[in-house]
Parts: C-alpha cells; structure tokens; sequence
C-alpha cells in the first residue's frame, strides 16, 4: 500500500470506485476552496462518507480518491465536475490543518484490473436489477446495460442504487467483484421487499 495525503469531500450516499467517473456540483466555499486547490495540485479529492450528521461528522475508514477529468468553473464562484475514480483509500488518521476542508493521511489499496464475473452471475444480477428497476418505476436502457463490461456494471449499480449510507459503504468495502455483485443481489432484494418507508439497514 502507499500512504499520502488526500483532501477528502464528506458526502452521504455518493461512491466513487476505480476507473468509475462521478459528476458533482460544488457550492459550498470550503469545498470550492479544495477544489481550487486540487485543480492547482495534482487535481485529485478524495471522496468518503460521513458517519453522521453536523458540520464535521466522523468519517467511514474507506473511501476513493478520484482524479478530475473535467471541470466547469462558474461564474459565481461554483465549480461542475467530474471525478474518475483512481483508487479505494484507507483513512490512517485525520491531519491537523488550518485549510477550511479536511485532509488525512491514507494508504492507497491496488485494485485489481479485468475483474469478472461468471455468466451466472452476470445474468442473476442482470435479472435482478430488472426486477428492482421494475418496482422502483425506473426506465432503464437494457440495451446499453447489455453491452458494459461486467466492472461497470456491478460498480455503477453500486453507486447509482438508492442504498442508506451504511449498504453503500458495505458495497465500497467489499474486495472483489463477485462479492460485490452478490451483495448488490441482497440489497436489492432486501430493498424492494421493504420498501422506502420501511427499510432499514441491512447487517
């Protein structure tokens, strides 16, 4: 593993993964501030969850440092983005700064390349996904979903399925593909057995 420094953006719910691209809009002036920063630097924010809520919540241990790829910078001051995701990271601690967003020190995992998964798997989580798209009243290309390769499938359900924040650190944290796959099966079906108002968090 290798340690480094990584400016990191607290937001619930919104995963990054290796090789995975994510569009975000920056408002508030302290992420402004790291953004600008990164931009200047080696243009790379980490991205993690919060444990809670409050205007510095403790953080999840894993998260994913992204690269960005593209940048509008608008005229008040905003900034539209995207981040491609370039490793999972693991929070050694926080560092003491006097910059208005929060750094630590983490040590990068390797993600292994061409992951993928068997072609029962690959349809059982296909068909699943039909499923809970169905019920959810999702209009989903199947088409297009056809044709990805089984990494961007099973990571951008991951980061795209409306999970509570623990399910979505739980899929973040599984290390290997299969395992993923397998848990996004759970979710779902746990997920669409209970509903929006009823769901809790899946142990």
């Amino acid at each position: 593993m290798t340690t480094t420094r990584i400016s990191v953006f607290p937001v619930g719910g919104a995963l990054l993964f290796p090789r995975m691209h994510l569009p975000l809009h920056i408002f508030e002036s302290r992420y402004r501030a790291m953004t600008r920063d990164a931009l200047a630097r080696d243009r790379r924010i980490g991205m993690v969850q919060p444990r809670g809520s409050g205007d510095r919540p403790e953080l999840f241990r894993m998260g994913c440092v992204g690269q960005i790829i593209e940048v509008e910078a608008l005229d008040d001051g905003r900034f539209d983005i995207v981040l491609e995701g370039v490793s999972r990271f693991v929070i050694a601690r926080e560092l003491d700064v006097t910059t208005p967003f929060r750094q630590v020190e983490a040590e990068l995992i390797d993600t292994p390349r061409d992951e993928t998964l068997a072609l029962a798997e690959r349809s059982a989580l296909e068909i699943e996904a039909r499923r809970f798209a169905d019920a959810q009243g999702y209009a989903v290309d199947w088409e297009a979903v056809s044709r990805l390769d089984d990494e961007s499938l099973v990571n951008g359900i991951a980061q795209i399925a409306p999970f509570d924040i623990a399910s979505k650190q739980a899929l973040l944290e599984v290390d290997t593909l299969e395992r993923r796959s397998e848990l996004i099966i759970q979710l779902m079906q746990f997920f669409g057995r209970h509903g929006d108002d009823e769901a809790g968090t899946l142990q």
